[in-house]
């Protein structure tokens, strides 16, 4: 009985050391300090070298080192707070605005220790989705979907039993899981770039896979279609959104915005028409405007 009582308190002893590691980190990130931060990290490692913590709080340190901020004077205007400067005819000449760019040796440090993580702890969604969240900030689109892809294939290892910051269990559902994924497809989406709706579409055939009838994975798909103008592929998974769910509203203005482009205006106005039935005051004042163009 000694034995267990004196290994219960090493056991106790090491997990207080690593916390208090933790929130020294913390401190040091809130003041960028990043000198005490990494001899922190060092003094962890070597107490704790498996503390999936120190994972994190390692890529945390590296991807943050890594973002640099300078000023810039660009002939397109930034995004952010910019100065706008004119020529001598009062016309614009450039804006003057910050820049961000990443140190592609610190950020490679953060994602291989990121990775370490993921392997050693793969139900730890918040590593997944930091990962996954700094390779939507340096716009490195493909291994951004290639993460979403495999966290998307690991759910249904898992049966989606997350856990998140000092291994406690995420409460969540399956709903909520695929909720923040759709946050990612609109990401990709909000760029504007259409050579990413290939990326959406292979994460909405992934989310299918699994999960055949999530309805927003459904409008995904066609979305990616109709924007190639590929009507007949954008109906398929739209009609089978329609068998899951008759009365959404979101799923029965897209078809019937698929059957306009298509150019078949009586089963656009009928999807048009359903959609008023059910849908909220305002999509009802879009959808009778569409059926007013419609039978022009």
């Amino acid at each position: 009985m000694k034995k267990i009582s004196f290994l219960i308190s090493i056991l106790l002893a090491q997990i207080g050391f690593c916390q208090n590691y933790q929130s020294e980190f913390l401190n040091y990130c809130q003041t960028k300090d990043t000198l005490n931060q990494l001899k922190v990290l060092e003094e962890w490692k070597k107490s704790s070298p498996n503390d999936p913590e120190l994972f994190t709080s390692y890529f945390n340190y590296h991807f943050s080192k890594s973002r640099k901020e300078v000023i810039a004077l660009t002939t397109n205007q930034p995004n952010g707070e910019s100065l706008t400067l004119k020529d001598s005819l009062n016309k614009t000449a450039g804006f003057l605005g910050s820049q961000i760019h990443y140190d592609q040796t610190e950020l490679r440090k953060g994602l291989e220790k990121i990775d370490e993580g993921i392997t050693s702890y793969p139900n730890r969604l918040d590593m997944r989705f930091g990962k996954i969240y700094a390779l939507g900030q340096i716009a490195d689109w493909n291994n951004f979907t290639s993460e979403i892809v495999k966290t998307i294939k690991y759910s249904s290892t898992n049966d989606n039993n997350w856990t998140w910051t000092n291994n406690e269990k995420k409460n969540g559902t399956e709903k909520d899981f695929l909720l923040d994924i759709q946050t990612y497809q609109l990401q990709l989406y909000n760029t504007g770039n259409d050579e990413l709706l290939k990326n959406m579409r292979e994460i909405a055939n992934e989310v299918l896979k699994y999960y055949p009838n999530h309805i927003e994975s459904l409008s995904n798909l066609s979305i990616t279609y109709l924007l190639t103008k590929e009507y007949e592929k954008a109906l398929e998974p739209l009609l089978k959104a329609e068998k899951l769910a008759p009365k959404d509203p979101i799923v029965l203005a897209n078809i019937a915005q698929a059957y306009k482009l298509k150019g078949e205006k009586q089963k656009s106005i009928e999807y048009y028409e359903k959609t008023i039935e059910f849908g909220d005051k305002r999509t009802q004042e879009y959808a009778k405007q569409q059926i007013i163009e419609l039978k022009k």
